[in-house]
């Protein structure tokens, strides 16, 4: 009977370490091989948009969001899967990334920065660990005076979700053959709680072309990862 109780309660204790180690970043990969070309297929993905507006002499106006990322060939804003644009490496279907052309604030003259990510949020377990996002990108149709880039983004609820970290990769002027990329992050401890993003941007104004193709989209920690601090042999030996 003891020893059953002692293995009823390790294997609680080990629940409760699943359920702890859950709320952790998680490691993401996409190809876009696979998903559907319906117009849900990138939010059901998990992608998200949000904006930022800018007058013409670039004070803030208005932001928007966040949304399911669109798949919309018909009325193009923020995202949309491509095809035939792939090497060796990227097959049939690319993410593009652009600017919502359906803010008529273009006409305006405002400059429109597209955001579309992906958001996790960082728990304890995550402190201590480097995350890598990197990316295979060709040059679209960008073009005037366009800009692009990739990111990594923390924000903090607890302080009104301001920015603490913003990594960024200028993609503004790559080539147009397909290259590789990459980003990374060192979770610190002042980053526990806090909300996590990686992504793409476009700013664009007066409907001037913006694309950017992405493929082979991959999160995931490099170098040491972090433990809890009880492990298996912790809980054996109270037993000993």
């Amino acid at each position: 009977m003891k020893n059953r109780a002692i293995v009823s309660l390790m294997a609680a204790l080990l629940v409760c370490l699943v359920s702890v180690s859950a709320f952790a970043l998680e490691p993401y990969s996409q190809d876009f091989e696979s998903l559907s070309t319906s117009s849900t297929t990138l939010g059901d993905d998990g992608w998200l948009v949000f904006a930022n507006v800018f007058g013409p002499d670039w004070a803030y106006w208005y932001g928007y969001g966040v949304f399911p990322a669109p798949n919309n060939y018909d009325s193009p804003a923020f995202s949309l899967l491509g095809s035939g644009e792939g090497g060796a490496t990227q097959g049939l279907q690319q993410l593009v990334i652009l600017s919502d052309y359906n803010n008529a604030d273009h006409a305006a003259g405002a400059f429109i920065e597209a955001n579309v990510f992906q958001e996790q949020a960082i728990a304890a377990g995550d402190v201590g660990e480097t995350w890598v996002f990197d990316f295979d990108a060709k040059m679209g149709d960008l073009a005037g005076g366009t800009t692009a880039l990739a990111f990594i983004k923390t924000l903090n609820p607890a302080a009104g979700y301001a920015t603490t970290n913003f990594i960024t990769l200028d993609m503004t002027s790559i080539p147009s053959t397909w290259g590789s990329y990459s980003l990374q992050l060192f979770i610190d401890g002042s980053l526990d709680g806090q909300i996590l993003q990686i992504g793409f941007s476009s700013t664009a104004t007066l409907y001037e072309p913006s694309g950017v193709f992405y493929d082979n989209v991959n999160f995931y920690i490099t170098g040491a990862v972090a433990t809890e601090e009880i492990t298996l042999d912790g809980v054996k030996s109270l037993y000993r």
